[in-house]
């Protein structure tokens, strides 16, 4: 079994395996191919891998693999019938890169579709992995990019009261977030749609903003819900209101497979103090802060910063990469058997729960998306959007 690791396209700087990796698969049976230069921006060095078992080659010998392991979809258009691609396809978003995986034939695993509540797949999830990196980033760039200190100070010319941070949103990136400001000695509050979010974020530090009427707005994949126009408008004015003062702001809300929703209005930042920090976690998918630039750090007319980074996990790369790698090699592992690669039916992880199964999620299948020029019949949400 031959296992290919390409150069990420644009300005992505992590590596989909990284060498410390290499032993494990080639114990399970892979050859290893490297495109050469696939570590560097991550600091993985070709003679790196060559010292842990690789071939490093050009990007024709990655991409003629059985198997391609990715971060971004690469161009599926260049591959073979029969060959297997995991990597985070972002499906609902791109739904042209599903089409272009099933001219091809290809097989796509999507790792972005993992049924993240199967105790299994705990290791094997990359959003949870890549989101708490990028949770913990956020708080450091907003640290970096406000002009006072974070702890509270007691010096000799007086004392320097705490920071604010007020962090919009509890998932796996907000409480990553709530921890990273507390540690560095912020008063933290936060929100979130969930209301069993409460105790969560009470339990990393931070103090929980409750917006009357708020109810578990959850969905059976475990992702928050989409809310109704006038009840965002009410978390919007409470969240913001009490943001009013704050010297850091992080928002993390994201819908799975929608555009972010807008947490941070334009009028809410015009009613900020100067030296305010927003730092939008999903300026990649059209950014919670109304005003956001997607890619850039920018400063409003009123002297509020907006920073629009559109990869934070990437601001990572060693220890994203690191992760990552961790969790693909964990995952194929699972599915290697005696020299071959086996995608067995009753493989959850693959193709979900099952009917009548407490993890069964209608309309939703696993991370396989397709194989042979069929979209998976349980992937009847994704169907409709094709």
């Amino acid at each position: 079994m031959k296992l290919g690791v390409l150069v990420e396209n644009g300005d992505e700087t992590r590596v989909a395996i990284v060498p410390n990796s290499v032993p494990k698969l080639s114990k399970l049976g892979f050859e290893v191919i490297i495109e050469s230069g696939a570590g560097q921006n991550a600091h993985h060095s070709d003679s790196e891998y060559e010292s842990k078992g690789a071939s490093i080659g050009t990007r024709e010998d990655a991409m003629g693999c059985n198997l391609l392991i990715c971060i971004g979809a690469p161009d599926f258009s260049s591959l073979s019938e029969g060959q297997i691609v995991a990597c985070v396809s972002d499906p609902f978003r791109h739904p042209d890169r599903i089409r272009q995986a099933m001219d091809a034939k290809v097989t796509l695993l999507s790792m972005d579709m993992i049924p993240r509540r199967l105790s299994r797949a705990q290791s094997m999830d990359v959003n949870s992995s890549q989101d708490n990196l990028a949770g913990y980033k956020s708080v450091l760039m907003g640290a970096a990019q406000v002009p006072k200190g974070i702890p509270m100070m007691t010096t000799s010319a007086g004392t320097v009261r705490p920071a604010k941070f007020v962090i919009m949103g509890s998932g796996v990136a907000g409480l990553q977030a709530i921890a990273t400001a507390k540690r560095l000695g912020a008063v933290v509050y936060a929100s979130d749609v969930r209301k069993s979010a409460a105790e969560q974020i009470e339990s990393v530090g931070g103090r929980f903003i409750e917006v009357e009427g708020m109810d578990d707005f959850e969905d059976e994949s475990g992702y928050a819900k989409p809310l109704t126009p006038e009840f965002i408008q009410k978390v919007n004015d409470t969240v913001c209101e009490v943001a009013s003062d704050a010297d850091v702001i992080v928002t993390t809300a994201r819908i799975f497979g929608r555009p972010a929703p807008i947490t941070v209005p334009a009028s809410a930042v015009a009613n900020f103090r100067a030296g305010t920090v927003v730092v939008d976690m999903n300026a990649d998918v059209g950014g919670n802060c109304e005003l956001t630039k997607p890619g850039e750090v920018f400063v409003t007319e009123n002297g509020v910063t907006i920073v629009g980074t559109t990869n934070l996990p990437g601001q990572l790369a060693t220890t994203a990469s690191m992760l990552y790698s961790n969790n693909l090699t964990t995952f194929i592992g699972s599915l290697a058997k005696e020299g071959e690669i086996i995608l067995d039916p009753d493989d959850d992880v693959l193709f979900g729960a099952p009917e009548g199964n407490d993890f069964h999620v209608p309309g939703m299948g696993g991370v396989l998306i397709c194989m042979g020029g069929e979209l998976h019949p349980k992937q009847t949400r994704l169907g409709g959007v094709l």
